[in-house]
């Protein structure tokens, strides 16, 4: 059986998809840095707590410092990765499997990119993890991927590279299909595509490649 980690981060939040997620089943649930700021507010109590909390009220840092137990982690500003990493690896130290990321994205592109390239973490130590947003669920596949029409989280997809060259990429059952494609970083060709059948199927013989489901 998996064990779901829920990550809040500093970014955009969508209540009603938050809360959604929140009212499945988890066993993690870690705040970081702002992103606590969030739970707080909707009175929701984190399992972690992690972060340089460079950019949290310190009203309410203080609150979970002195009236609360749960264990807090407090890195220095000057450090070598990012608040959300940080989270996402605790999640994997805490031995979860599946992994949600939350406030992940927003404004800062700079922090979005950091956060994707992240994902790559949990898939080199067999997890799963994805950044949810009201528009986007963001997430790295594996060689073979079905992608049920029915299950969907919006009509397009886009796929790119992480990894330098996708060699033999291959879309069946899509609008716009493949065959033995080699993808390079630069290419905009896996923008937009749709789902054809009852599924699509992605193939791909080597490289590390992201699946972006988006809905306007």
């Amino acid at each position: 059986m998996s064990k779901r980690a829920i990550i809040i981060s500093g970014g955009s939040m969508y209540d009603n998809l938050a809360k959604t997620v929140l009212g499945e089943h988890y066993i993690e649930l870690i705040g970081v840095d702002r992103g606590l700021c969030w739970l707080y507010e909707n009175g929701i109590v984190p399992t972690q707590i992690v972060g340089d909390f460079d950019s949290i009220d310190p009203e309410v840092l203080a609150y979970y410092r002195s009236e609360t137990e749960i264990p807090i982690r407090e890195f220095k500003p000057e450090k070598d990765a990012s608040d959300t990493e940080i989270g996402l690896r605790l999640a994997l130290e805490l031995g979860c499997d599946d992994i949600i990321l939350l406030g992940a994205t927003g404004t800062r592109v700079d922090h979005l990119w950091g956060n994707v390239q992240t994902l790559v973490a949990a898939k080199q130590a067999g997890a799963e993890a994805v950044i949810l947003d009201e528009h986007n669920k963001i997430r790295i596949i594996g060689q073979e991927m079905h992608l049920k029409k029915s299950e969907s989280y919006g009509p397009y997809f886009s796929l790119f590279s992480l990894s330098g060259i996708i060699h033999g990429l291959t879309i069946r059952g899509a609008k716009y299909p493949l065959t033995n494609h080699t993808l390079y970083p630069q290419d905009s060709l896996c923008i937009s595509n749709q789902i054809a059948e009852k599924e699509a199927v992605i193939t791909y013989d080597e490289g590390v490649m992201v699946l972006i489901e988006t809905r306007d």
